[in-house]
């Protein structure tokens, strides 16, 4: 194929008209002061859509497009290509032809790049044009770091030999080290576990072996097993990177360590627990470079979300989201402090860690080491006269009165509990002994929510219900169940044939109405329940789960699973 002829992106996308002379006049100048690609202006400003430019590149070229979503990648073909070169130049093959490979590019005008790739691949090139959010998702797919950690691990137990082995040889003395095996085992740890978007990993030793797994959307997933030998020399390297005492093995550890993987600041937490078999380590992943997620994209429905609006605008009062860990209660509260965020707001935020960090709000970490916890933190925050303060968690009954006694002085106080639902999140604010008449004046309501794994858009296929499958959703349907159309995944190499590739929330909100707030006076907590579960009528998780399923977006397994959770 000859070379692409170059062309002005703006120009094409005026003439096919995804663009106008004005929006294409304030991108030229956004990018100026950015320095951004223009095609990522494009989006980044909600002009067109990434697929939208693929598309109309492609007609231009005259070549086509392809959806990697729905496209058959196959790994042996795409790894001719090296990762790094893959990665640089956002380009995959996609099929061998014999005497030429078939490669999709995100930018085929990339005249450097297509000569790179020539001599790289020493074939003849078909062009294709592909989004680069895909070119992305399926190298981290593709390039996955398995072998390169077992043979870490092999040539790790190799060097460990004997029980008695030269900590300053792996590694283990000092930070600087990179080229020890222990070293790079955990770089490619790591590495991999950021790729398949796992929120964390755990290394577990057990009886004759070391298992290490990845949390990803929720699920736990087996990476590798190793010899149970090199436990040891891990979670000395890892206490060594997080300051932990390398000497204690007997007491739980927590601590914390800042890296960088792939251009992104990682923030890693880290507990280490003693098992039978050895220390036990859970890391959780936190992206710090990651964009704040918004209000709208958080998964509420629109009517919910816009009462939720409203009760986060009041001046005053408390706000709590509820739901286990992992269920993605930060991500809300952030994405109303995001929305609150403005120079007219002094905001301050308690928490145990700090897990984003936002410009312009004063963040605070608690540290129990020194007896700085909730609640000392929490009356010194008072005096420094915020309008909103956010409280990581109401963990005792001093920290939850003095956060209803702000709500009650004119400060907006957001914060989170670890209930089952909504409708038993006031009763557990009593339990803790927080006087009743606090809780009805100063809480203005509770969200409660979960997070559900999602379709593989790229082998959804339709499903018929199995009998007990049927029963649930009449709970909610009635005898509408056989007028819907019900999908799942098939399983898929898109989303390592689980049938689900990514979360979303399922939410319930129950604001503090009068009623309510006389039931929460009533001393039989049974009274308040009645009431409550009358307020929230259908708008419940459970409903919310059912109308995710009849949207394609969650399998009737998966919102029977995460209703199972709160549900007796």
């Amino acid at each position: 194929m000859a070379r692409p002829e170059k062309f002005r992106l703006g120009e094409i996308l005026v003439q096919q008209g995804l663009l106008s002379n004005d929006q294409l006049n304030k991108a030229l100048e956004l990018q100026k002061a950015t320095g951004k690609k223009l095609g990522r202006v494009f989006v980044e400003a909600g002009y067109v859509s990434e697929r939208q430019i693929s598309e109309a590149i492609a007609r231009q070229l005259q070549v086509p497009f392809v959806d990697l979503k729905f496209f058959n990648v196959k790994p042996e073909v795409v790894r001719v290509l090296p990762e790094a070169q893959a990665r640089r130049f956002r380009s995959l093959v996609l099929e061998d032809r014999g005497d030429s490979y078939l490669v999709g590019m995100v930018d085929p005008i990339d005249i450097f790049a297509y000569d790179e790739l020539t001599r790289l691949l020493n074939k003849d090139i078909t062009l294709a044009v592909v989004t680069e959010s895909d070119v992305l998702m399926v190298i981290d797919r593709i390039y996955r770091r398995t072998e390169e950690i077992k043979n870490l691990s092999q040539a790790l137990e190799q060097d460990l030999g004997s029980d008695a082995f030269d900590l300053a040889a792996l590694g283990l003395t000092t930070q600087g080290t990179e080229d020890a095996p222990v070293v790079r085992l955990l770089q490619s740890i790591f590495e991999d576990a950021m790729q398949v978007r796992a929120s964390d990993i755990h290394i577990e030793p057990q009886e004759g072996k070391l298992q290490i797994r990845f949390r990803i959307d929720g699920v736990m997933h087996l990476q590798t097993e190793a010899d149970v030998k090199i436990a040891t020399a891990l979670v000395l390297r890892l206490k060594l990177m997080s300051g932990l005492d390398i000497s204690e093995k007997r007491l739980p550890q927590d601590g914390r360590f800042n890296m960088r993987l792939r251009n992104q600041q990682v923030d890693v937490r880290i507990s280490t627990m003693p098992t039978q078999y050895g220390e036990s380590v859970v890391m959780r992943l936190l992206v710090q470079s990651g964009a704040m997620i918004s209000l709208e994209k958080l998964g509420m429905p629109p009517a919910m979300l816009e009462r939720f609006r409203k009760l986060i605008h009041r001046p005053s009062g408390m706000v709590l989201v509820t739901g286990p860990t992992g269920s993605g209660k930060t991500t809300t509260l952030y994405a109303a402090l995001a929305e609150l965020n403005s120079p007219a707001n002094k905001i301050i935020t308690v928490e145990d860690p700090v897990e984003y960090r936002l410009p312009g709000i004063t963040q605070v970490q608690v540290n129990e080491k020194i007896d700085l916890d909730f609640s000392r933190v929490l009356r010194s925050v008072l005096r420094h006269d915020p309008d909103i303060v956010l409280v990581g968690e109401m963990r005792d009954h001093e920290t939850a009165q003095i956060g209803l006694r702000a709500a009650m002085t004119g400060h907006l106080v957001l914060s989170t509990l670890h209930t089952n639902d909504a409708v038993s999140t006031p009763i557990r604010l009593v339990d803790m002994g927080v006087p009743r008449f606090m809780v009805g004046t100063s809480l203005l309501g509770v969200v409660a929510q979960r997070l559900v794994r999602t379709i593989c858009e790229s082998c959804a296929e339709p499903y018929t219900p199995l009998p007990y499958e049927r029963e649930w959703l009449k709970l909610e349907l009635k005898d509408e169940v056989d007028a819907h159309r019900y999908l799942r995944g098939r399983g898929c190499q898109h989303c390592n044939g689980s049938g689900y590739l990514g979360r979303i929330g399922v939410y319930e909100l129950l604001e503090m109405s009068e009623p309510l707030i006389e039931a929460a006076s009533h001393h039989e907590p049974t009274h308040f329940v009645k009431v409550a579960r009358q307020a929230l009528g259908r708008e419940t998780m459970r409903r919310h789960s059912v109308d995710l399923v009849l949207a394609g977006r969650v399998t009737i397994a998966e919102a029977m699973r995460i209703c199972n959770q709160f549900e007796d």
